[in-house]
Protein backbone atom coordinates (compact mmCIF):
# COMPACT_ATOMS: atom_id res chain seq x y z
CA UNK A 1 0.00 0.00 0.00
CA UNK A 2 0.96 3.65 -0.98
CA UNK A 3 2.26 5.49 1.83
CA UNK A 4 -1.23 7.72 1.21
CA UNK A 5 -3.19 4.84 1.55
CA UNK A 6 -1.56 3.63 4.86
CA UNK A 7 -2.48 7.57 6.51
CA UNK A 8 -6.06 7.24 5.34
CA UNK A 9 -6.46 4.07 7.15
CA UNK A 10 -4.74 4.65 10.10
CA UNK A 11 -6.49 8.16 10.80
CA UNK A 12 -9.92 6.50 10.20
CA UNK A 13 -8.88 3.42 12.17
CA UNK A 14 -7.35 5.63 15.26
CA UNK A 15 -10.38 8.10 14.79
CA UNK A 16 -12.87 5.22 15.68
CA UNK A 17 -11.17 3.53 18.33
CA UNK A 18 -10.96 6.60 20.11
CA UNK A 19 -14.84 6.75 19.93
CA UNK A 20 -15.44 3.27 20.14
CA UNK A 21 -16.65 2.95 23.56
CA UNK A 22 -18.97 6.01 23.10
CA UNK A 23 -19.95 4.92 19.45
CA UNK A 24 -21.82 1.26 20.67
CA UNK A 25 -23.24 2.43 23.85
CA UNK A 26 -24.79 5.00 21.10
CA UNK A 27 -25.76 2.80 18.24
CA UNK A 28 -25.85 -1.11 19.93
CA UNK A 29 -28.23 -2.15 17.24
CA UNK A 30 -28.91 0.88 15.08
CA UNK A 31 -31.81 -1.52 12.68
CA UNK A 32 -34.25 -0.79 15.90
CA UNK A 33 -36.41 1.89 14.43
CA UNK A 34 -35.55 1.47 10.95
CA UNK A 35 -38.14 -1.41 9.42
CA UNK A 36 -36.90 -0.71 5.54
CA UNK A 37 -33.05 -1.18 6.01
CA UNK A 38 -34.36 -3.80 8.51
CA UNK A 39 -36.19 -5.86 5.88
CA UNK A 40 -33.59 -4.79 2.68
CA UNK A 41 -30.90 -6.89 5.06
CA UNK A 42 -33.82 -9.87 5.20
CA UNK A 43 -34.15 -9.78 1.36
CA UNK A 44 -30.24 -9.33 0.81
CA UNK A 45 -29.96 -12.56 3.62
CA UNK A 46 -32.27 -14.24 0.78
CA UNK A 47 -30.68 -13.55 -1.86
CA UNK A 48 -27.33 -14.56 -0.58
CA UNK A 49 -27.91 -18.11 0.83
CA UNK A 50 -30.30 -18.87 -2.42
CA UNK A 51 -27.36 -18.64 -4.31
CA UNK A 52 -24.67 -20.05 -2.41
CA UNK A 53 -23.62 -21.70 1.15
CA UNK A 54 -20.08 -19.32 0.99
CA UNK A 55 -19.69 -17.01 4.18
CA UNK A 56 -20.88 -13.27 3.92
CA UNK A 57 -18.51 -10.42 4.75
CA UNK A 58 -19.86 -7.21 6.99
CA UNK A 59 -17.36 -4.47 5.85
CA UNK A 60 -16.67 -2.11 8.26
CA UNK A 61 -18.91 -4.26 11.31
CA UNK A 62 -18.50 -1.64 13.72
CA UNK A 63 -20.32 -2.99 16.89
CA UNK A 64 -21.09 -6.20 15.20
CA UNK A 65 -25.47 -5.80 15.28
CA UNK A 66 -25.59 -6.36 11.11
CA UNK A 67 -23.70 -9.47 11.71
CA UNK A 68 -25.64 -11.12 14.11
CA UNK A 69 -29.11 -10.23 12.36
CA UNK A 70 -27.71 -11.93 9.49
CA UNK A 71 -26.19 -14.84 12.08
CA UNK A 72 -29.74 -14.98 13.55
CA UNK A 73 -30.95 -15.40 9.71
CA UNK A 74 -29.13 -18.43 9.70
CA UNK A 75 -26.38 -16.58 7.13
CA UNK A 76 -22.99 -17.27 7.87
CA UNK A 77 -21.18 -14.14 8.03
CA UNK A 78 -18.04 -12.25 10.13
CA UNK A 79 -16.89 -9.31 10.10
CA UNK A 80 -14.12 -6.87 9.28
CA UNK A 81 -13.32 -3.89 10.41
CA UNK A 82 -10.22 -1.26 10.28
CA UNK A 83 -10.92 0.29 13.74
CA UNK A 84 -9.01 -2.99 16.94
CA UNK A 85 -11.39 -1.30 19.14
CA UNK A 86 -14.59 -1.52 17.42
CA UNK A 87 -13.72 -5.37 16.17
CA UNK A 88 -12.97 -5.95 20.35
CA UNK A 89 -16.24 -4.41 21.30
CA UNK A 90 -17.95 -6.64 18.79
CA UNK A 91 -16.74 -9.83 19.77
CA UNK A 92 -17.38 -8.96 23.23
CA UNK A 93 -21.27 -8.52 22.54
CA UNK A 94 -21.20 -11.27 20.17
CA UNK A 95 -18.67 -13.72 21.09
CA UNK A 96 -20.47 -15.96 18.68
CA UNK A 97 -19.03 -14.32 15.45
CA UNK A 98 -15.90 -13.38 14.10
CA UNK A 99 -14.87 -10.10 13.95
CA UNK A 100 -11.83 -9.08 12.16
CA UNK A 101 -9.63 -6.48 11.88
CA UNK A 102 -8.70 -5.81 8.23
CA UNK A 103 -9.73 -3.12 5.27
CA UNK A 104 -12.26 -3.71 2.25
CA UNK A 105 -9.56 -2.04 0.03
CA UNK A 106 -7.07 -4.84 0.77
CA UNK A 107 -8.93 -8.23 1.93
CA UNK A 108 -7.09 -10.90 3.22
CA UNK A 109 -9.30 -13.57 1.64
CA UNK A 110 -9.11 -15.64 -1.26
CA UNK A 111 -10.44 -15.45 -4.77
CA UNK A 112 -14.72 -16.38 -4.97
CA UNK A 113 -14.73 -17.32 -1.26
CA UNK A 114 -17.53 -14.88 -0.38
CA UNK A 115 -21.57 -15.52 -1.07
CA UNK A 116 -22.05 -11.60 -0.25
CA UNK A 117 -20.57 -8.49 1.09
CA UNK A 118 -22.40 -6.31 3.39
CA UNK A 119 -21.09 -2.39 3.71
CA UNK A 120 -23.82 -0.22 5.26
CA UNK A 121 -21.83 2.98 5.92
CA UNK A 122 -18.45 2.35 5.71
CA UNK A 123 -18.17 3.30 2.14
CA UNK A 124 -18.35 6.80 3.56
CA UNK A 125 -15.33 6.70 4.87
CA UNK A 126 -13.59 6.00 1.50
CA UNK A 127 -11.84 8.97 -1.05
CA UNK A 128 -13.13 8.46 -4.43
CA UNK A 129 -9.43 7.17 -5.51
CA UNK A 130 -9.89 4.12 -3.33
CA UNK A 131 -13.22 3.13 -4.36
CA UNK A 132 -12.27 1.36 -7.12
CA UNK A 133 -9.74 -1.26 -5.23
CA UNK A 134 -12.20 -1.63 -2.74
CA UNK A 135 -15.15 -2.44 -5.20
CA UNK A 136 -12.25 -4.59 -7.21
CA UNK A 137 -11.77 -6.72 -4.24
CA UNK A 138 -15.47 -7.09 -3.72
CA UNK A 139 -15.68 -8.40 -7.22
CA UNK A 140 -12.74 -10.64 -6.64
CA UNK A 141 -13.40 -12.48 -3.31
CA UNK A 142 -17.12 -12.92 -4.60
CA UNK A 143 -18.51 -16.66 -5.96
CA UNK A 144 -20.10 -16.24 -9.08
CA UNK A 145 -23.42 -14.79 -8.72
CA UNK A 146 -22.48 -13.24 -5.55
CA UNK A 147 -24.43 -10.16 -4.08
CA UNK A 148 -23.56 -6.80 -2.32
CA UNK A 149 -25.70 -4.80 -0.48
CA UNK A 150 -23.97 -0.86 0.28
CA UNK A 151 -25.55 2.30 2.36
CA UNK A 152 -24.57 5.46 2.79
CA UNK A 153 -25.50 9.08 3.33
CA UNK A 154 -26.31 10.70 0.12
CA UNK A 155 -27.01 13.81 -1.10
CA UNK A 156 -28.02 15.63 -4.16
CA UNK A 157 -24.81 15.71 -5.50
CA UNK A 158 -21.59 14.79 -4.57
CA UNK A 159 -19.71 15.95 -0.95
CA UNK A 160 -17.34 16.22 1.79
CA UNK A 161 -17.22 16.89 5.28
CA UNK A 162 -14.17 16.00 7.69
CA UNK A 163 -15.13 15.97 11.46
CA UNK A 164 -12.32 16.77 13.90
CA UNK A 165 -14.56 16.17 17.25
CA UNK A 166 -17.35 13.61 18.73
CA UNK A 167 -18.38 12.40 21.97
CA UNK A 168 -15.83 15.20 22.91
CA UNK A 169 -12.62 13.33 21.78
CA UNK A 170 -10.60 14.65 18.93
CA UNK A 171 -10.58 12.56 15.34
CA UNK A 172 -10.01 13.02 12.02
CA UNK A 173 -13.04 11.26 10.03
CA UNK A 174 -13.58 12.62 6.14
CA UNK A 175 -17.21 11.54 5.05
CA UNK A 176 -18.09 11.04 1.66
CA UNK A 177 -21.61 11.96 0.38
CA UNK A 178 -22.30 10.15 -2.95
CA UNK A 179 -25.23 9.84 -4.73
CA UNK A 180 -26.69 6.59 -6.02
CA UNK A 181 -25.79 7.20 -9.62
CA UNK A 182 -22.07 7.75 -8.58
CA UNK A 183 -21.94 4.25 -6.43
CA UNK A 184 -23.63 2.17 -9.43
CA UNK A 185 -20.94 3.42 -12.15
CA UNK A 186 -18.13 2.74 -9.93
CA UNK A 187 -19.58 -0.92 -9.36
CA UNK A 188 -19.89 -1.51 -13.16
CA UNK A 189 -16.44 -0.60 -13.71
CA UNK A 190 -15.43 -3.08 -11.09
CA UNK A 191 -17.58 -6.15 -13.30
CA UNK A 192 -20.04 -5.62 -10.69
CA UNK A 193 -24.04 -5.24 -11.93
CA UNK A 194 -26.21 -2.44 -10.03
CA UNK A 195 -29.85 -3.48 -10.44
CA UNK A 196 -31.75 -1.96 -7.35
CA UNK A 197 -30.59 1.74 -5.78
CA UNK A 198 -33.41 2.71 -2.84
CA UNK A 199 -33.20 6.51 -1.38
CA UNK A 200 -35.35 7.15 2.07
CA UNK A 201 -35.48 10.57 4.00
CA UNK A 202 -33.83 11.08 6.92
CA UNK A 203 -36.21 9.32 9.72
CA UNK A 204 -35.80 9.98 13.54
CA UNK A 205 -32.73 12.00 14.79
CA UNK A 206 -31.03 11.69 11.39
CA UNK A 207 -30.10 14.82 9.27
CA UNK A 208 -28.99 13.35 6.37
CA UNK A 209 -31.01 10.90 3.57
CA UNK A 210 -29.93 7.70 3.46
CA UNK A 211 -29.31 5.19 -0.06
CA UNK A 212 -29.35 1.98 -0.63
CA UNK A 213 -27.85 -0.22 -3.65
CA UNK A 214 -27.56 -3.77 -4.05
CA UNK A 215 -25.75 -5.32 -6.82
CA UNK A 216 -24.50 -8.82 -8.31
CA UNK A 217 -21.03 -10.75 -9.66
CA UNK A 218 -22.20 -11.88 -12.55
CA UNK A 219 -22.49 -15.56 -12.49
CA UNK A 220 -20.59 -16.57 -15.58
CA UNK A 221 -18.12 -14.07 -17.40
CA UNK A 222 -17.20 -10.32 -16.77
CA UNK A 223 -19.78 -7.44 -16.29
CA UNK A 224 -20.63 -5.16 -19.00
CA UNK A 225 -20.40 -1.69 -18.18
CA UNK A 226 -23.36 -0.76 -20.70
CA UNK A 227 -23.11 3.04 -19.58
CA UNK A 228 -26.42 2.94 -18.37
CA UNK A 229 -27.91 2.45 -15.23
CA UNK A 230 -30.71 0.83 -13.57
CA UNK A 231 -33.91 2.96 -13.08
CA UNK A 232 -33.83 3.84 -8.94
CA UNK A 233 -36.37 2.99 -6.66
CA UNK A 234 -37.67 6.51 -5.34
CA UNK A 235 -37.77 5.93 -1.45
CA UNK A 236 -29.28 4.36 5.06
CA UNK A 237 -23.87 4.40 8.90
CA UNK A 238 -23.53 6.18 11.46
CA UNK A 239 -24.69 9.69 11.74
CA UNK A 240 -21.51 12.36 11.61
Amino acid sequence: MTDATTDFLRTTSTSYDTIAKEYTALHPDGLAHHPLDRNLINIFAELVTANSTAPVADLGSGPGYIAARLHALGVPVFGIDVSPGMAALAREAHPELRFHVGSMTDLDLPDETLGGILALYSTIHLPEDHLPTAFAEFHRTLVPGGHVLLAFQTADEDGHRHLAERFGHEIGLDYYFRTPETIAAHLRKAGLEPYTRIRRDPRGEETIPRAFVLAQKPEQGPAQDSGQDPAPAQGPAEQP
